[in-house]
């Protein structure tokens, strides 16, 4: 039999994309041994998940880390921490991605400097670290510091790679959560855009880079994208993103080269999508979510992470994430994708489209710079009530039945899930003991830090010279690298940065966002609102109030705006504060607002030990009649545990009827209280 020939004019085959699983959970160790473990299957960079006290700059041991540490990611106090991440991982080898914005700054310094202890030449570090904190105001919530000390830090930062690691992308626009948050399409390159456009006049404006080096800067942004489902609209936004880059780049920025010029992109594709729900689905959605941003030669994905099929369950296992990898592996080495040119190239129907999207993303763009630019747009609290409504938008279209999805609201009916009969291994968990014994490292290494083996200074220097530096103009980055040289933690350099900076409590977007869904007569909301009007009735107050809490550092508040539009358009007074409280501050202000009813949203798995802490603050103060509920990824056996610890009911993402959920608050606010159940349908 003879070898197969590449057919005549045949063009090399392209290289692939960089492939990667985004990891970490529990310790550095752990972590690193994961890491390890997915190189040797042939994923060819590294993209780090870092746990949420690390990401909103607090050590383990913060009060507000209770429950989140090792959940959602690594925790890295210091730079013994991030040596035992990258143990036997040689770094100028290797392309990292860092998923981290507002102490991008910290977790850059501390990479840095074990390169350095590994004998790195560091002009040779490649990856990329996040820092797009822009998209922390409106989706995401780990921002620390206001907009503008906030674009300081992103900008010293973008100034310090240029000059010191030329292969880092110091900056990583992030359209992804924009459109976990509800994003259309056009607002999410607008909104992206707009944020880019505002770091890049920042750091033009700010005198670090000579006007000359402006081509090394706009060709190091990258862009971190999001796939849905729909994938040819989704391609279309990639080849309309490729587009406004190449104009705003040209016309703003006068950059002529056309490589500093090029698009650069990576994706994680869709997590909202993923469901509950017959899950065994998510694995040709994550697929078809891949086709959007690899199929097309002239917008392809420069790296790709794909989510695993049981995210909306829990922490995937090694085996869902080595699932993910393979789907990828599939494409790029059995298909033949990477043989040919531009395949849309000349199509009517693409350019059509692109040229739609192009055009309303403009005109969006316009809007945003007539108001002051991006920064402005975040504060006046234009962007967030936007994304609030499209999501809410959205929301109303699935529970219609408008927007279909399988196994949710349309062919519901399913055989038996081989996949999760056993839902307990079905997910990784992290063991509970985790935080305790990573609060002992880092109180260990809080005592030992300056003797032998580390003999690091003393960090109280380091920490007053940053402060120094903050109060002034200078670029931040060498203090960052003076602390993490000393030993200095995540909690010690971010609440230095805390005195200079202060902190910032981002607009939710929830009184101003229109209704979603119209209260007509004989609707299920217009039977829900009946509901709530009697209930008020019955207690005597002239509305009922329900307060909306997401305790711990949990910042996906997505969920939480819905659920508080919702319950406001049927009748509700609604208390929601936003995101980062301790059970403490919940329990304080449903007993101040005298609230009808609790409910928490949580999505970061630290509901096992924060709702029972607001079980136990509520009973202290005697309020037992105000009934909490508990909504998030919630697997099936902590919600049980919940329910029998108090919780009146618990929602999970297969819950996806808004109203409904409202219709039950209100039931479980009538039991509450001893009153008879209404025969008012909902």
């Amino acid at each position: 039999m003879t070898e197969r020939q590449p057919a005549e004019g045949k063009r090399e085959k392209d290289r692939p994309w960089l492939m990667r699983t985004y990891a970490g959970h529990s310790t550095a160790e752990a972590s690193n041994e994961l890491y390890r473990r997915n190189l040797a299957k042939g994923q060819t960079g590294l993209s780090v998940a870092f746990d949420l006290p690390t990401q909103t700059g607090y050590d383990s041991d913060h009060i507000l880390a209770r429950g989140e540490v090792g959940r959602v990611g690594v925790p890295i106090a210091h730079v013994g921490d991030m040596r035992r991440l990258f143990q036997d991982i040689p770094l100028e080898q290797m392309n990292t991605s860092m998923t981290i914005n507002a102490t991008a700054m910290w977790l850059l310094a501390l990479y840095q400097v074990v390169a350095e202890e590994q004998g790195a030449d560091i002009t040779k570090l490649q990856g990329t670290t996040q820092n797009d904190i822009v998209k922390e105001y409106l989706s995401r919530g780990t921002h620390v510091f206001p907009p503008g000390p906030s674009l300081r830090l992103t900008t010293d930062m973008i100034a310090y790679t240029v000059s010191h690691i030329p292969k880092w992308n110091p900056i990583n626009i992030c359209s992804y959560h924009l459109q976990e948050a509800g994003a259309t399409p056009v607002q999410e390159i607008a909104y992206a855009m707009s944020t880019a456009i505002a770091v890049l006049d920042a750091v033009r404006d700010s005198g670090q880079v000579p006007q000359e080096r402006m081509g090394d800067v706009v060709g190091r942004i990258s862009f971190f994208v999001n796939a849905g489902v729909r994938f040819i609209e989704e391609m279309c936004k990639m080849r309309a993103f490729g587009r406004i880059w190449d104009k705003v780049t040209r016309e703003r920025y006068g950059i002529e080269n056309p490589k500093h010029r090029r698009f650069r992109y990576g994706v994680q594709v869709n997590s909202l999508g993923l469901t509950e729900a017959q899950p065994e689905n998510n694995v040709q959605r994550i697929v078809l979510e891949m086709l959007a941003v690899t199929l097309s030669k002239d917008a392809r994905a420069r790296a790709v992470q794909l989510p695993a099929w049981n995210e909306a369950l829990g922490l995937p296992r090694p085996w869902d994430q080595q699932w993910s990898l393979r789907i990828q592996q599939v494409l790029a080495y059995e298909s033949d994708l990477l043989e040919y040119e531009d395949i849309f190239e000349g199509s009517k129907v693409i350019e059509e489209k692109v040229s739609g999207l192009v055009e309303a993303a403009l005109a969006e763009m316009d809007r945003i710079e007539e108001m002051g630019g991006a920064m402005a747009a975040v504060e006046s609290g234009y962007l967030k009530s936007q994304l609030v409504a499209s999501h809410a938008e959205r929301r109303g279209r699935i529970e219609s039945g408008q927007e279909k999805i399988v196994g949710v609201n349309i062919f519901e009916g399913t055989e038996p899930n081989p996949l999760t009969a056993d839902l307990d291994t079905a997910i990784q968990t992290v063991d509970p003991e985790v935080e305790a014994r990573v609060i002992e490292a880092l109180q260990r290494w809080r005592d030992s830090r300056y003797q032998p083996p580390f003999n690091h200074p003393r960090p109280c220097k380091a920490l007053e010279r940053l402060k120094e530096a903050a109060r002034g103009t200078e670029n931040l980055m060498e203090a960052t690298l003076e602390c993490a040289r000393a030993g200095a933690t995540t909690g010690e350099w971010a609440g230095a940065l805390r005195e200079v900076f202060g902190e910032f409590r981002a607009p939710t977007g929830v009184s101003s966002a229109p209704v979603a869904v119209p209260v007509e007569e004989g609707s299920t909301l217009a039977l829900v609102r009946r509901k709530v009007d009697l209930t008020a009735k019955d207690l005597g107050v002239g509305k009922l109030r329900f307060l909306v809490g997401k305790p711990g550092l949990d910042g996906h508040s997505n969920g939480a705006e819905q659920i508080a539009v919702r319950a406001r358009d049927a009748g509700f007074e609604v208390v929601y504060q936003g995101i980062r409280l301790t059970p403490e501050q919940i329990v304080d202000a449903a007993l101040a607002e005298d609230v009808h009813a609790v409910g928490l949203s949580i999505l970061s798995g630290s509901h096992a030990q924060l709702v029972p802490d607001v079980l136990e603050r509520l009973r202290v103060a005697g309020a037992t009649d105000i009934p909490v509920i508990a909504g998030g990824i919630i697997p099936n056996g902590d919600a049980e545990q919940l329910r029998a610890a108090g919780v009146a009911a618990v929602f999970t993402p297969k819950d996806f009827d808004i109203t409904g959920i409202i219709g039950r608050i209100v039931d479980e606010i009538r039991k509450a209280n001893q009153l008879d159940p209404l025969e008012v349908p909902a």
